[in-house]
């Protein structure tokens, strides 16, 4: 039985969801369009161009990821999001309150407790995702149907089938199968019916991507209007991904290669990454040759970028508040704890040489110069005690993180760097009135996860010398230096398909450092249940409380520069003088335990209760949906 209040707010959201469009680039934010139910329109409203580009970009608005820690109130930390930021990588607030209430402490974890972009029935952008996939159902059925010849419809067509693909790609990774819906409902009676198994969802997420690579096969965008419209290179790279999570532990738990089937499905997936890296190198695709800046360069000059999301900062409502929330205090932040580093991420980045920091190597790792002669992407990634990090326009300015520093009030070891402009003035930092920021775009994906996932699937069927070949050029990309005989870029030690399986995964870990990929790949690996105990982070301290007295006295009145400004950090002595050792402190109180079944999340009890046969997930409450079977 359908709840009839469900029904009523279903009807108001879907007249909502076809009446209104936000504007992703380049169109004024005023414009609106009203679409009527189908039974009192004609086919005109699906012959026009500009219509249909303001439905699409909507469409994009509401499907493509944006920017991190974007519009997470309280609740929603606990609610859209939380479940998506809990990882070994950061301290993303609220992010171990998962792990703690499956272990019984606080308010247990129930039905009625999960909650994800998939069952959330508000009238926010996303809240519900079977609203944002009724808008491309209504599209991909009715836009044949104009009289827009196909040689210019077919690129809208095209978006559209990727964007629904997307859509239920990530729903499928949480869930493992959902209820499938692929064709336009009536506003009177609109509903979902039935979870269709994971293979099922899988094979309609690359029937769509497909349909979207032969659509959009030689269409070419403009880079002023085209930017983040999803190309046939796109589709491809996201019908290769969708194919290695069909391929791994998450659906492909034991990953047997003697077992025909299941070897089958790497077979499959080595295929279609295979497909997608030629078609990426074909459009000119590869990796931009500085990793410091890559989120920094937009347009034509970032030859990386597959899939993004474009921002601004001069048009209203289409910007972000990251570089505030990465930026210290001292230069006009108000830094985020979903950008604090873990140990377990800084320890992950390898030495210069390519070897991990426990591993004897041409460079030895030392705890207390922890920053000197690492992997350049460290560097990259994180400003520590005393380094120099150009920020305001100051190409000198160094960054001082010990506890209760001048100016500064994280008191964190490291601050994260990616996302941060350093010709930005502290003044216009702040996302404001729908304004400012820095305008960087954000980077769903890029020509690195491309390689990789292809290297993963060649190292699993066999081919370690091509898969090393790809995290090679990675390596080559991020500065880390060959080593002496044998040290291949720290690859030399991978010789079998489980060693090169474990550094493919720990390179997805540093190469993709708070780009929002660790915990979907804790997932898929199924090493999410391995992390035990509490994580942790670092700090550093002053040797005495009279130091920080000594370190800041002025030197210069005129500049303001202090006495630490002229420090030599890089001399282990002189260090040691005024700074101790870094301490672990653990900002997360609750030991980090999940259990094994929660792989696969059940829907949340209204969405079960306001749908038909809605079955709950096994290893939850009254569970029989195998989201394996």
């Amino acid at each position: 039985m359908i709840n009839k209040k469900y029904m009523i707010k279903v009807k108001a959201m879907f007249a909502l969801l076809i009446s209104t469009s936000i504007i992703v680039s380049c169109v004024n934010k005023d414009e609106f369009f009203e679409l009527k139910d189908r039974g009192g329109v004609g086919p005109d409203l699906w012959s026009t161009e500009g219509t249909i580009q303001l439905h699409l970009n909507r469409a994009y608005d509401v499907v493509m990821p944006q920017f991190l820690f974007q519009d997470h109130t309280t609740s929603n930390m606990q609610g859209r999001y939380g479940i998506h930021f809990a990882s070994d990588e950061s301290f993303f607030p609220n992010a171990d309150s998962w792990a703690a209430r499956a272990l019984g402490m606080g308010e247990p974890l129930d039905n009625h407790s999960v909650f994800f972009t998939g069952n959330l029935y508000t009238g926010n952008a996303g809240g519900n995702k079977y609203f944002d996939i009724a808008r491309c159902n209504n599209a991909i059925k009715y836009i044949p149907e104009g009289t827009l010849p196909r040689s210019v419809y077919r690129q809208y067509l095209g978006q559209y089938y990727a964007l629904r693909a997307m859509v239920y790609f990530e729903l499928t990774k949480v869930y493992g199968g959902v209820p499938l819906v692929l064709e336009p409902q009536s506003p009177d009676y609109m509903t979902v019916t039935g979870r269709a198994s994971a293979k099922e969802c899988f094979q309609t997420i690359v029937r769509d991507l497909d349909s979207a690579m032969v659509l959009l096969d030689g269409i070419t965008f403009p880079d002023a209007t085209g930017r983040g419209k999803i190309t046939k290179a796109a589709a491809a790279s996201l019908k290769a991904k969708a194919l290695l999570y069909w391929a791994s532990p998450q659906f492909n738990p034991r990953n047997d290669p003697k077992h025909p089937y299941e070897q089958e499905r790497w077979n499959v997936a080595l295929q279609a990454n295979k497909e997608a890296y030629d078609i990426c190198i074909a459009a000119g695709n590869r990796l931009h040759s500085n990793y410091a800046t890559l989120f920094q360069t937009e347009g034509t000059a970032n030859p990386e970028v597959i899939l993004v999301r474009p921002y601004s900062s001069s048009i209203e409502r289409r910007g972000h508040d990251a570089e505030r929330r990465s930026r210290p205090s001292s230069e006009g932040g108000s830094p985020n704890q979903g950008y604090r580093a873990t140990i377990n991420l800084m320890d992950a980045y390898p030495m210069k040489d390519g070897n991990r920091i426990s591993t004897t190597g041409a460079y030895t790792y030392d705890p207390v110069m922890f920053w000197q002669n690492r992997d350049p992407r460290f560097t990259a990634t994180f400003a520590y005690n005393g380094s120099v990090w150009p920020l305001s326009g100051k190409t000198t300015r160094r960054q001082w993180t010990y506890v209760n520093a001048a100016q500064e009030s994280a008191g964190w070891g490291v601050y994260c760097k990616r996302f941060s402009t350093a010709s930005l003035a502290a003044g216009s930092v702040p996302y404001t009135s729908n304004l400012g920021g820095n305008g960087m775009d954000w980077i769903e994906m890029r020509f690195a996860e491309v390689m990789l996932n292809y290297a993963e699937c060649l190292n699993e069927t066999g081919n370690l010398a091509l898969a090393k070949d790809l995290v090679r050029q990675i390596r080559i990309r991020a500065g880390i230096e060959q080593g002496a005989a044998g040290n291949d870029y720290g690859l030399g030690a991978a010789t079998s398909v489980d060693a090169m399986r474990d550094l493919i995964f720990n390179e997805r870990f540093i190469e993709f450092a708070f780009e929002n990929k660790r915990n979907a790949d804790l997932r898929r690996m199924r090493r999410m249940h391995l992390l035990t105990g509490t994580m942790s982070a670092m700090t550093i301290e002053t040797q005495t409380s009279g130091t920080r007295a000594t370190l800041e006295a002025v030197v210069n009145p005129t500049t303001g520069q202090m006495f630490r400004d002229n420090l030599n950090i890089e001399d282990k002595a002189t260090y040691l003088t005024y700074f101790k050792p870094y301490s672990i402190v653990q900002p997360i109180s609750r030991p980090y335990s999940v259990p094994e079944f929660h792989y696969f999340y059940t829907f949340h009890n209204d969405f079960v209760y306001s749908g038909v046969n809605i079955q709950p997930t096994i290893g939850w409450a009254g569970g029989t949906f195998d989201p394996l079977d």
